[in-house]
């Protein structure tokens, strides 16, 4: 009779605070959905930027928004809208990944992407690929149809053309305003790389990602590159790097990065924030803050990270001028470039 009577006391304790008003609402809804995309970070400022070239690039993050947005409004799976968004900033000029990617310092192409399921942590990459159309969809292809996470170079592109993926000639990648880039750099300083430039020689880290949440509470991020501008070496950034460039896990939240890799690897960004989330009880905001406008930039390091926790909760934290983000919920939309004064 006693043990009856503390278990009915236990649980009316536990219902108690479960509807209790002292709990923030984010916290016990969920959106039907939600996804956030950026196109990369850097000095991107206002006073450069031709109102063509700024609505351009708003028309773009909107259109990939929408993208993605359609798919789970249908309730289409996260993996379905992070693919589609990006597949779209691939095919697009402006960003620095597929289509847009800078050159190496021999005058390639060379493009990284990543794949993330919070579902059950499974992910896929590809790295130093030089004639898939669309990166982002071959990491989908490895985190599906392999046993490996991470495939590189001549094999991950031998993987793809296995998968049916659309393979073109390495010259659909080059593009006047990246090539002149790369001349630019080469004449200035032999050894100097640089993220990403524009036709305003502004640097930004024009790397593209995405992060979504569907209907069924299932988080898929993922994230595409050409990389640097005058690598060498067959040089790797974060993008592909799971923990670094991309992470996603249902418990905790997803998160596509944007900046210079080296640090984004050497502090595993992506990552560390889900372990702040997890381990240390810290929001999303919190965690993102921290790690984005905190210890990186005591490291040193630029960039910063589009998030989505499993309420739905965003995140755009970043250390930089400006960063072409945006996101979405069902009766919401924002989108922005430069940082918030």
């Amino acid at each position: 009779m006693i043990r009856s009577f503390i278990l009915l006391v236990f649980v009316s304790f536990l219902f108690s605070c479960e509807n209790s008003p002292n709990i923030k609402t984010a916290e016990i809804e969920r959106p039907e959905y939600a996804i956030v995309i950026h196109g990369g970070a850097g000095t991107i400022l206002k006073e450069n930027m031709t109102e063509e070239k700024e609505k351009a690039y708003m028309d773009a993050i909107n259109k990939a928004l929408d993208i993605g947005e359609r798919i789970l409004k249908k309730g289409g799976s996260s993996l379905d809208a992070v693919e589609q968004s990006i597949r779209f900033m691939e095919d697009s000029p402006l960003f620095n990944a597929g289509k847009g990617a800078v050159f190496t310092h021999e005058g390639k192409n060379e493009m990284d992407a990543s794949f993330m399921y919070g579902k059950d942590q499974n992910a896929g990459a590809v790295g130093g690929v030089t004639n898939i159309k669309h990166p982002i969809s071959a990491a989908r292809a490895v985190l599906e149809k392999s046993e490996h996470v991470m495939m590189v170079g001549n094999g991950a592109e031998e993987f793809s053309k296995l998968q049916g993926l659309e393979i073109v000639d390495p010259s659909y990648f080059k593009t006047e305003r990246r090539w002149n880039s790369l001349q630019r750099i080469l004449k200035s300083e032999k050894e100097k790389t640089e993220l990403s430039e524009d036709d305003d020689k502004d640097k930004k880290h024009g790397t593209v990602g995405c992060v979504a949440l569907d209907k069924d509470g299932n988080i898929a991020a993922g994230t595409s590159t050409g990389g640097m501008t005058n690598k060498k070496y067959n040089r790797i950034g974060d993008s592909p790097i799971i923990g670094a460039g991309t992470y996603a896990d249902n418990a905790s939240c997803g998160v596509s990065s944007t900046g210079h890799g080296e640090f984004f690897i050497r502090y595993t960004v992506a990552r560390d924030i889900a372990a702040m989330m997890e381990y240390g009880g810290k929001s999303l905001e919190e965690a993102g803050d921290y790690i984005i406008n905190k210890k990186l930039v005591e490291k040193g390091g630029t960039g910063g990270v589009v998030a989505l926790d499993r309420m739905g909760n965003i995140a755009m934290p970043f250390n930089t001028a400006g960063m072409y983000r945006g996101y979405s919920k069902p009766n919401e939309r924002v989108v922005k470039i430069y940082k918030e004064k």
